[in-house]
């Protein structure tokens, strides 16, 4: 007896959800992609504009670390589909990528969009039908999914199914957690949403946020304690804005300053500020006469402190306090920034939280849905930016994609030995 392939739906058209697509069709699905937007890759493509930072350098132990409390099952899917996976993946498509001085990988014409191109072209020529516009709604009473489109209801079924949905953040690009409660009705466990790599809002005074809005704080060290009283310190730069602090040092850390915000309603940031000198060549340094200068311009020419950085010593100590050299150095390399709270989930360049790794099986099968599998940041993990978002996303995908054309072929099997049993005369 000869079985028909199975049909997997895949539901979401990001990096996670193609993935998927390809490695279930490669295992020998007939396979369906259904993209609430009128096109797939939107994310990726906007992550991709200043330069698309596909994965990391870093050895694979150090690797997998930046999963920090999830290093344990990413590690399982990387195994499988690693840094050097992905940069040969991407090789296979005509795209050469090379590492920058930071570690990051990168495409060598930085681009996401001839990437995302080749790759659909492949993924149609292998037979993966793509479906924009079919913005899932969840289950209709029989079992099959339901879609929004343009022109009405829609219904598919499927021998197994793949959600990339995505998480929370940048919902105008379709990542917009309206998955959550159809997921949590079936009994599955989702951890709430909450924004990673993200801002957080500070209060400035009026004045330092006019002037300082927008300036860059280079080459410094940050540290932060999490909910458990660990330490933390990141080195490098951010941004203070209008409302507080963004940028890859402060993304970094988010992790352990959004769970301490939500263990205590309090997260403080402390800043060396001028990491290359010691407090005690800063206080020699400023206690030189300042002449005929004023106090931030003696600062610039005696010790190299900009503006924003004198602004933000102004902002601790006050203008009086700024006066005593010895408290102005003790600021530079220990300046407290205390947070309010992070920014908006939406304006978050990724997020936390999400299915439950307790909710689904080693090959990321609900346990409460079987024949549902599920991928990418719709899983309760988080990374920091550098490549490491979009690696797991890919390795995800390519582990529930296969699991689901496997789990369906076998389910296929399973029913047809059924069948011929019942229909075998007795």
């Amino acid at each position: 007896m000869v079985l028909h392939a199975p049909r997997i739906v895949v539901v979401g058209g990001g990096p996670a959800g193609l993935m998927a697509a390809e490695s279930a069709v490669a295992a020998g699905a007939t396979v369906d992609v259904f993209e609430g937007k009128a096109s797939v890759g939107r994310k990726f493509l906007v992550a991709g504009k200043g330069g698309l930072n596909l994965t990391h350098a870093d050895p694979f132990e150090r690797f997998v670390q930046r999963y920090g409390a999830r290093a344990e099952p990413v590690a399982r899917w990387l195994r499988a589909f690693d840094a050097g996976a992905l940069r040969a993946w991407a090789k296979s498509l005509g795209v050469e990528t090379f590492v920058g001085s930071s570690g990051r990988v990168f495409p060598s014409d930085l681009k996401a969009a001839p990437l995302l191109r080749a790759w659909l072209r492949r993924l149609r020529a292998s037979g993966v039908s793509i479906h924009a516009r079919h913005r899932w709604s969840g289950w209709r009473e029989e079992g099959s999914l339901a879609f929004d489109t343009p022109a009405g209801p829609f219904h598919a079924q499927a021998d197994a199914v793949v959600l990339a949905l995505g998480g929370g953040s940048w919902p105008q690009l379709g990542s917009d957690g309206a998955w959550v409660p159809w997921l949590r009705a079936h009994g599955v466990e989702v951890a709430d949403l909450a924004p990673s790599n993200c801002g957080f809002d500070v209060a400035w005074s009026a004045p330092f946020a006019q002037r300082h809005a927008g300036a860059p704080l280079k080459r410094v060290v940050a540290r932060a304690v999490d909910a458990d009283g660990h330490a933390h310190e990141q080195a490098g730069e951010c941004v203070v804005t209008a409302t507080g602090l963004e940028g890859q040092l402060v993304y970094a850390l988010s992790a352990p300053l959004r769970e301490a915000l939500a263990a205590h309603g309090t997260a403080r940031l402390v800043f060396d500020l001028v990491p290359q000198r010691s407090a005690d060549e800063l206080a020699a340094r400023l206690a030189r006469p300042p002449g005929s200068r004023s106090l931030t311009e003696h600062w610039r020419r005696s010790a190299g402190i900009d503006p924003v950085r004198a602004g933000l010593v102004i902002e601790a100590l006050g203008r009086e306090g700024a006066r005593d050299p010895a408290a102005v150095a003790r600021v530079l390399k220990a300046l407290p920034v205390d947070l309010l709270r992070p920014r908006p989930i939406a304006e978050a360049i990724s997020s936390a939280g999400g299915v439950a790794f307790d909710a689904l099986d080693e090959h990321l099968m609900l346990r409460n849905l079987p024949g549902v599998f599920c991928a990418g940041e719709m899983l309760d993990w988080e990374a920091p930016t550098g490549g490491y978002l979009l690696t797991a996303c890919f390795a995800s995908g390519r582990l529930a994609g296969a699991a689901a054309a496997n789990w369906a072929r076998a389910s296929h099997g399973a029913k047809a030995v059924a069948n011929r049993r019942s229909q075998a005369p007795h």
